[in-house]
């Protein structure tokens, strides 16, 4: 009986959670009215934004057409990750983050071990055979959400009140590390907020086709 009602509370509370919270939209473009895919919205208000604690996930990236699939990967500190070949060619796959150090040589079909990733920050990855692919490993324990190819990003249920945010994307120059924005967040609302941003044009259409097929 007490597990029941236990059940019947947790859902009452979630349920009055997503009638009284508020939305949170963020729009996010390039500078130029161009939607923004792949921009990365944290919610870093001063107040309890922690993602709730959950088992450790395992994300994969892909190799397709010698483009890491996704370009942009948002994950937890402690999750892990693996590196999958599914093209014709050779792979070299590297970061030389100081957040993880890494090399795997994939020949076609082949995968890495799951490697760990501990800390917070952000993992570039690279190929040592193809200069045109690049993924981005965004680690941390705040809410984090990818805009679409909308440009959109969304936080469900949120409190009211105020909400402090950064806005990064794997295009803006050397060294930024993105836009910080204010939100106010109604109670049983959806609060739009536009962000834009300057891009540097996207690394991975410059392709060397000499070289591919390595």
């Amino acid at each position: 009986m007490r597990r029941a009602y236990q059940t019947l509370a947790g859902l009452v509370m979630g349920l009055a959670a997503n009638a009284y919270g508020g939305t949170l939209v963020v729009h996010v473009d390039d500078g130029h009215g161009h939607p923004a895919e792949s921009a990365v919205v944290t919610l870093e208000s001063p107040g309890d934004t922690a993602t709730p604690t959950s088992a450790p996930a395992t994300h994969t990236i892909d190799q397709r057409d010698e483009t890491f699939i996704p370009y942009v990967e948002v994950m937890r500190p402690g999750d892990q990750v693996v590196f999958r070949n599914s093209d014709n060619t050779r792979h070299q796959v590297y970061s030389f983050s100081d957040l993880k150090r890494f090399e795997y040589v994939l020949r076609p079909g082949t995968s890495s071990p799951p490697l760990t990733i501990d800390g917070s920050g952000i993992i570039a990855v690279g190929c040592n055979i193809h200069d045109e692919m690049i993924n981005y490993l965004f680690v941390t324990s705040k809410p984090a959400r990818l805009s679409g190819k909308d440009g959109n990003a969304q936080f469900d249920s949120l409190a009211p009140g105020s909400y402090s945010l950064r806005v990064w994307h794997p295009q803006l120059k050397p060294g930024d590390q993105g836009t910080r924005v204010e939100a106010v967040v109604a109670e049983g609302s959806s609060t739009p907020l536009k962000v834009h941003l300057t891009l540097l044009p996207d690394p991975r259409a410059s392709m060397d086709r000499e070289h591919m097929g390595y």
